[in-house]
């Protein structure tokens, strides 16, 4: 049986002004087991979409991405699937609309090697699942958030912080610490999902940080890291 990723409309505005799709994480089970819209990493996402999508009050076309299969497949992975979200957003939107890539884990690596594709010009790694040489992408121009918890045991905030040094060659990249923030963002989820809408939000339609000396405001104006 073939699966194949779909895409979930959370908010499509006549008048949105620029799009962002979310991507969830979720390891592989062994074989090639489709995405089940009911799956925790998929569902912790949705709350993230809905607070991107309040944030941009109109101008933000958000959906979701769900994945053709769980994990990361070596023959077809996450990115394959971005690149067919991004084809089928771009039919939806006018030519050129600016586009921001969201991902949780393994969806943040997926954002990250998408960083260079036509028209992103955003992205948000949510406690992404990363090695140091997936920062070796060609990405001039686009402004990349790296968010990670300090408790995360799942994913190497130290890994994530190689990957980031290695795509600021070519991006403008920032680091958030979330202190005792955990792998499933459950603990201090306002803080990620915060983060993550108000990036998106500052990067697609050009709305300064609330708070200029908050982390946020820090690596909007050109701080490589900051705590939150």
């Amino acid at each position: 049986m073939q699966v194949s990723a779909r895409l979930l409309p959370t908010r499509i505005p006549r008048s949105a002004t620029a799009a962002v799709v979310v991507l969830h994480g979720g390891g592989s089970r062994g074989g090639a087991m489709p995405v089940s819209p009911t799956q925790l990493s998929v569902v912790r996402m949705i709350p993230i979409a809905h607070r991107v999508a309040h944030a941009g009050r109109g101008r933000l076309a958000v959906w979701r991405l769900l994945n053709s299969v769980r994990g990361w497949d070596g023959k077809h992975t996450p990115v394959d699937d971005v690149r067919w979200a991004l084809d089928r957003i771009r039919e939806q939107v006018p030519s050129g609309t600016p586009i921001g890539l969201i991902g949780h884990s393994l969806g943040g690596r997926a954002a990250i090697l998408s960083a260079g594709a036509d028209d992103v010009r955003s992205v948000v790694a949510l406690a992404p699942w990363v090695h140091p040489q997936d920062g070796d992408v060609d990405a001039p121009g686009r402004k990349v958030l790296f968010v990670h918890g300090s408790a995360d045991r799942v994913a190497s905030p130290q890994r994530a912080h190689a990957a980031a040094e290695r795509l600021a060659h070519t991006a403008q990249v920032g680091v958030i610490q979330v202190r005792n923030g955990g792998h499933a963002m459950l603990r201090r989820h306002r803080t990620f999902d915060g983060l993550a809408a108000d990036f998106a939000v500052a990067t697609l339609l050009g709305k300064a940080a609330a708070d200029p000396r908050g982390p946020l405001g820090r690596i909007l104006g050109g701080a490589a890291s900051a705590v939150a």
